[in-house]
């Protein structure tokens, strides 16, 4: 059995909590821990890090009592932590501000590195970043969670079986209604550092990174954007109930043309309202069929099945363009794609597990983010390559 101790810096925000400490870490705790290739069990200690006692405290010992049945340990004193000979891995989920000075620290103190994307807002801070891992020898990774959705784990399993053919497009429809905080009984989903593009916010720099492993890993790298970046609702209520100006874009709409030349096109939008099938659909279309994957479920249309529509603008549509379509069965258990990625970097950091997913390949989606800013600034596709970091 092997132990490794997990420092987790900025946990008490939404994504840290539910995604990475109750439905991973606490989850894996759960099962026994994780089980390496030679049959040992890796067990896990977490030490949750961050500013407010309060909330550290509740995690720590009221929930995970809840979920495990004992407290875990956490402290406000994070450089004293990050220090300590005893953690193996610093793990950061805080703002895109403060991720660099974690990171620099954990390195310092030779740290293996886990956090979530982006890694910076500005590409050659990305380099630098992954560039110290690399020349410090410590294990690193960043969180590319939405390679483990069932949805997509579908679309792969259409794309290696031959489903579609000729691929010939792919489309992304990605988004929801943020509330601004001003709306009677409606309290705004998300902190409002992401809608201020000097504390790191936008929706290109958070989900353009997305796109990037995301379309690379099913369909091939990124050769060149063009994108248009919006900021639809310009005012906000932040979390002490004061209006603010939002100066990063909410709503981002990009064309991505791959290295062997397909075209995947990409809406991403906090101020649109849902009438799709989930959060986020990627449609893709083949000469053999084409599918339709949601977060978790994916439906197909076959060749065979693909209706005859006549346009006649002056009848009902006698077609119900959703029959004919199949919802694809579940091929497994599928667990909770963070998760899934813990459990792989924890086997890589306890006997050197392949894991590609690193601060250079997060590099990368920062990258595409950046060239979809400059593109939407200057009006013009831009080569990622322009960036450097490919």
């Amino acid at each position: 059995m092997k132990t490794l101790t997990i420092a987790m810096h900025g946990v008490t925000g939404r994504m840290g909590t539910n995604q990475h400490f109750i439905r991973s870490i606490l989850a894996i705790m759960r099962q026994g821990g994780v089980t390496m290739a030679d049959g040992q069990t890796i067990q896990i200690k977490p030490i949750l890090l961050g500013r407010s006692e309060a909330k550290l405290r509740h995690l720590a010992e009221t929930v995970a009592t809840q979920e495990i049945g004992a407290a875990v340990a956490w402290s406000t004193d994070v450089d004293a932590v990050l220090s300590d000979p005893g953690v193996d891995i610093v793990f950061d989920a805080s703002s895109t501000q403060l991720r660099a000075s974690i990171i620099r620290r954990a390195i310092e103190h030779g740290k293996a590195i886990y956090c979530e994307k982006p890694i910076a807002v500005d590409v050659a801070e990305a380099l630098r970043l992954a560039d110290e891992c690399e020349s410090a020898g410590v294990k690193n990774g960043v969180v590319q969670d939405k390679l483990w959705l069932p949805g997509v784990r579908k679309l792969r399993m259409l794309r290696d079986q031959g489903f579609f053919g000729d691929i010939l497009s792919v489309r992304g429809e990605f988004g929801y209604w943020v509330f601004s905080g001003d709306e009677p009984n409606q309290a705004t989903q998300r902190p409002s550092w992401n809608y201020r593009r000097e504390d790191g916010g936008g929706m290109m720099i958070d989900m353009f990174c997305h796109w990037q492993y995301l379309i690379g890993d099913l369909f091939g790298p990124v050769d060149r954007v063009l994108a248009h970046a919006t900021i639809d609702v310009p005012q906000r209520i932040d979390e002490a109930g004061k209006p603010y100006a939002c100066t990063a874009d909410d709503s981002a709409y990009a064309m991505f043309v791959l290295e062997n030349g397909l075209t995947c096109q990409f809406n991403s939008s906090w101020a649109t309202r849902v009438r799709r099938d989930d959060l986020l659909t990627v449609q893709v279309d083949g000469t053999k069929g084409s599918a339709v994957a949601g977060l978790r479920d994916c439906w197909t249309q076959s060749l065979a099945a693909t209706p005859r529509p006549i346009w006649n603008p002056d009848i009902p549509q006698p077609i119900n363009f959703y029959d004919g379509w199949q919802a694809l069965p579940d091929a497994t258990q599928y667990d909770n794609a963070f998760k899934i990625q813990w459990e792989l970097f924890l086997k890589h950091v306890a006997d050197g597990g392949d894991f590609p997913w690193s601060l250079r390949s997060g590099a990368a989606g920062v990258a595409l983010a950046c060239a979809g800013e400059q593109s939407s600034r200057e009006q013009r596709w831009v080569s990622v390559g322009e960036l450097g970091a490919q």
